[in-house]
């Protein structure tokens, strides 16, 4: 298991990226109109013998993503690892924080777990679901592709902001096949859509307007495939800090099995 803990403001931690320099995070500081406080931690989950999950808190460009990685262990690691990578440095170069450039970064993604997986008959097959939520003034610009999925909190209501991308979402439900059958359906676990899969890639884009206290969550279905809504909301609405929240929701999926990666981004704005 590893984590991450940042704050948005004079004083940053995080991992898979490295910080700006202190005039960059200056400026960061000055533009951004609401401050955030960001979590992230990862577990392999109590059946996997490795973890294909991946993600990134990188508060000093206001970008926060989750990743779940497929097409076996090392390919499946690898994807997602470069998914995150490849839009982390597309925003860093980006001239501006916009719903476009960051559809770009993910096409760019995309592109590049292509290529790697034609290069390499190791990593045929390879790809990864990847959510992100990027910074912008008092908004927050979301990016998915797959069923990991962005959560927000606010006013006590916890809702998907995502729609995902899978056999269930896209079809099963346009058949008026039934919730509990969908449960139980072959067919759940199979993506639609993936970042490396995908030729062209379907890009789902959201602008959620940000207000002090409102609370986000990006998560794996090793989180929200295992746990109920309910109760990761019972979780998330506890006056406690995003590293507590983080592994009580990691617990929880442990508790209910575990059969999957977890992995969770926390954002509250202040």
């Amino acid at each position: 298991m590893w984590y991450t803990y940042a704050i948005a403001g004079p004083w940053y931690r995080t991992v898979l990226s490295e910080y700006s320099s202190p005039a960059e995070r200056a400026r960061h500081v000055i533009i951004d109109t609401l401050m955030f406080e960001a979590f992230g931690v990862t577990d392999k989950g109590c059946v996997r013998t490795n973890n294909e999950d991946a993600f990134l808190t990188a508060p000093d460009i206001g970008l926060y993503m989750v990743a779940d990685g497929m097409g076996g262990a090392l390919a499946g690691e690898r994807a997602s690892e470069l998914a995150i990578q490849t839009v982390e440095e597309v925003m860093r170069q980006a001239p501006e924080r916009s719903p476009e450039a960051l559809v770009e970064a993910f096409q760019e993604a995309n592109r590049r777990v292509r290529a790697l997986a034609e290069s390499h008959a190791d990593f045929e097959g390879m790809g990864t679901t990847l959510v992100a939520a990027q910074e912008s003034g008092d908004q927050l610009l979301l990016a998915s592709v797959g069923d990991s999925r962005g959560y927000i909190l606010e006013d006590g209501e916890l809702r998907a902001i995502t729609e995902d991308q899978t056999w269930v979402n896209e079809v099963g439900r346009r058949l008026g096949i039934g919730e509990e059958a969908l449960r139980q359906h072959p067919m759940r676990h199979v993506l639609t859509m993936a970042v490396g899969l995908g030729d062209p890639l379907r890009v789902h884009s959201y602008t959620v307007p940000m207000r002090p206290g409102t609370q986000v969550i990006l998560a794996t279905d090793g989180l929200h495939g295992v746990v109920d809504t309910p109760i990761i909301a019972e979780v998330i609405k506890k006056p406690i800090s995003l590293e507590t929240q983080g592994h009580y929701l990691l617990e929880a999926a442990r508790k209910a099995g575990g059969p999957d990666n977890i992995t969770v981004v926390l954002l509250r704005s202040a």
